[in-house]
């Protein structure tokens, strides 16, 4: 199933993120989606860490160069292709990803595990 998120060009390289929210079969989660240079991502929006949601305040996921997502409890550092975590307490674990699709010019949650809420 493809849910839509938004136009393309409401998200821009490093800028703010859009935040929405998912369900699963038993759960309602935080969720956003970002733009980087090598596409958008979506990611559950929880830190690895210790369970907080990452921006430091609506839609603010990058660090200040605008290169990685930041937790901003505790500054773990996250790629934003993946999810992984690059540095902070978390290393070596990642976001949980959603599945994201950008189809003229607009982008889908198209993921089989979480559909919007």
């Amino acid at each position: 199933m493809r849910a839509y998120l938004c136009e393309s060009t409401k998200i821009s390289i490093g800028g703010l993120g859009l935040r929405f929210e998912v369900q699963s079969k038993d759960q309602t989660l935080p969720a956003f989606i970002i733009r980087h240079s090598q596409g958008v991502s979506g990611f559950i929006n929880r830190c690895v860490h210790r369970e907080l949601e990452l921006n430091w305040s609506a839609g603010h996921f990058f660090d200040t160069d605008g290169g990685q997502i930041v937790c901003a409890t505790h500054g773990a550092l996250y790629d934003p292709s993946d999810g992984a975590c690059t540095s902070g307490p978390c290393r070596g674990q990642s976001l949980t990803v959603l599945a994201i699709e950008e189809t003229d010019e607009k982008i889908y949650l198209v993921d089989p595990v979480y559909w919007l809420k």
